[in-house]
């Protein structure tokens, strides 16, 4: 019996408390996301160019 109780309070609670959100605002989530990821990948590509670069100068100094 626990779990029957369990289960409709867990839906109650879904749908009357939970505030979801409009498509909208899914809309501008997931395009701060992706800005926000192009941004981070875009930096994670100058750091190990600039890394590459780097070791590239270092090993020619001794080679």
């Amino acid at each position: 019996m626990k779990v029957k109780a369990y289960i409709k309070e867990s839906w109650n609670e879904l749908i009357h408390k939970v505030s979801w959100p409009t498509w909208a605002e899914l809309q501008n989530s997931a395009l701060v996301v992706m800005i926000a990821s192009i941004i981070i990948a875009l930096i994670v590509f100058v750091m190990d160019i600039s890394f590459r670069n780097l070791m590239e100068f270092v090993y020619s100094i001794f080679y």
